[in-house]
C-alpha cells in the first residue's frame, strides 16, 4: 500500500511540474503573440504612411515624365532643323564654289 501511496504522489509531483511547465510556455507564447500584434500595427501604420507618401509623389513623377518626353522632342526638332540648316549650307557652298569656278 505504502509503495501505490508513493507512486500516487510521484505522479502527481510530476502532473504538477507539468502544469507548471505548460503555464510558462503558454505565457510565453501570449507574450509572443503580444509582440507580433504590436510590431504588425506599426507595419500597417508604416504602409499607410508610405502609401500616402506615394500617392503624393505620383502627380510630380508624371510631370517630369513629362517633361522628359518634351525635352526628348524638342531635342529631335532641333537635331532635324540643325541637319536642315548644315546642308542647306552645304548646298550654298557647293553653288557658290561652282559659280566661282564658273562651271
Amino acid at each position: 500500500m505504502g509503495e501505490v501511496l508513493a507512486e500516487v504522489r510521484n505522479l502527481r509531483d510530476a502532473f504538477r511540474d507539468s502544469e507548471v511547465k505548460s503555464d510558462r510556455s503558454r505565457a510565453t507564447m501570449h507574450q509572443r503573440m503580444d509582440q507580433l500584434v504590436d510590431r504588425v500595427g506599426k507595419v500597417e501604420g508604416a504602409v499607410v504612411s508610405v502609401q500616402e507618401d506615394v500617392s503624393e509623389m505620383r502627380p510630380v513623377t508624371d510631370d517630369v515624365r513629362r517633361w522628359k518626353l518634351m525635352g526628348i522632342g524638342a531635342l529631335g526638332v532641333i537635331g532635324v532643323g540643325g541637319m536642315v540648316l548644315g546642308v542647306t549650307f552645304a548646298d550654298v557652298l557647293r553653288r557658290a564654289l561652282s559659280f566661282l569656278v564658273g562651271r
